[in-house]
């Protein structure tokens, strides 16, 4: 794979539920294609957004086949392949079928909170077991550790198929940091919204999506008017999409993004596997009422 096809909006896919808790299918075939015809450059499955951690081993199988088969070679396929005890996570990757998957996604360690050695010794196990390329996933607020500049620059200068990072810190800075020393080839990805133009002025190559579900021809407009310096442009769609932003994670993420897809008829049954549950009714109502404004806004232009 040409690591340049992940530049721009990769999306998060959420993965639906029917009315009994199981995996819709349907659904999901519908909004994998969906993200294609609207400008996603890839898509990537059983991430956070997936609500991975409440996925069976069967399901993530078949999740994976079905989203392979619609996107049909039309773009490249991440996979979210990340946890805590890394050799299960290496026999994981060893049976994985790899047929039409081009990369992986991988979380920090999270809840042991180990040291930076540990993280780099964890991804470096990885590395050498899977011929795949990987994502480095740097999400503090979830794992209770980041992944240090030095950590992320370190794998990218000894794993040759750890190939980028996608940064969720929420930190300039830290973005700033490993753009300053990172090979030339290796990829920066913005993982938050809302933070994705300012990490392109600072290097960055693109983002893993959560809105970008419910709007992926807006926000991959937005990214791709971003990384062609064309900032004026970019701020103008910013500012119509940036009153949802915030409404993606008030209740948590995928809360947010579900209720809107729903709302917008995109999925059939706005449900999610506990612990977490669905967005709040006065959350609903607020982005009902977004949704119009973006909806009016997009008809004027």
């Amino acid at each position: 794979m040409d690591r340049a096809q992940l530049r721009g909006m990769g999306v998060a896919l959420i993965t639906p539920f029917d009315e009994n808790g199981e995996v819709d299918y349907e659904s999901l075939r519908l909004l994998a294609d969906y993200q294609v015809s609207n400008g996603a450059a890839f898509i990537v499955v059983l991430g956070t957004t997936g609500e991975s951690p409440t996925i069976e081993e069967s399901e993530r199988v078949t999740i994976i086949d079905t989203v392979r088969q619609t996107i049909d070679g039309r773009c490249p396929l991440v996979v979210g392949a990340g946890g805590n005890h890394t050799m299960r996570l290496v026999k994981r990757l060893q049976e994985m079928d790899t047929t039409g998957v081009d990369a992986i996604l991988s979380v920090a360690p999270y809840y042991n909170k180990p040291t930076q050695e540990g993280i780099y010794q964890h991804y470096k196990m990885l590395a050498s077991a899977t011929d795949l390329p990987i994502l480095l996933y740097n999400v503090p607020g979830r794992t209770g550790v980041s992944i240090k500049p030095e950590t992320t620059l370190r794998l990218a200068a000894d794993c040759p198929n750890i190939i980028g990072v996608k940064e969720a810190s929420g930190s300039i800075e830290q973005v700033r940091a490993v753009v300053a020393d990172k090979p030339s080839d290796f990829i920066v990805l913005s993982g938050d919204d809302h933070l994705s133009l300012s990490f392109i002025k600072e290097g960055a190559e693109g983002v893993i999506s959560v809105i970008g579900n419910a709007y992926p021809e807006q926000f991959s407009r937005l990214i791709r008017l971003s990384l062609e310096g064309r900032y004026e442009e970019a701020e103008a769609v910013q500012q119509k999409l940036e009153g949802m932003y915030y409404l993606m994670f008030v209740d948590g993420n995928p809360a947010g993004v579900k209720e809107l897809l729903h709302q917008k008829g995109l999925i059939r049954h706005n449900r999610l596997r506990l612990p977490l549950v669905p967005a709040s009714d006065s959350t609903a109502t607020l982005i009902a009422r977004v949704r119009q404004q973006i909806e009016q806004a997009a008809e004027l232009s």
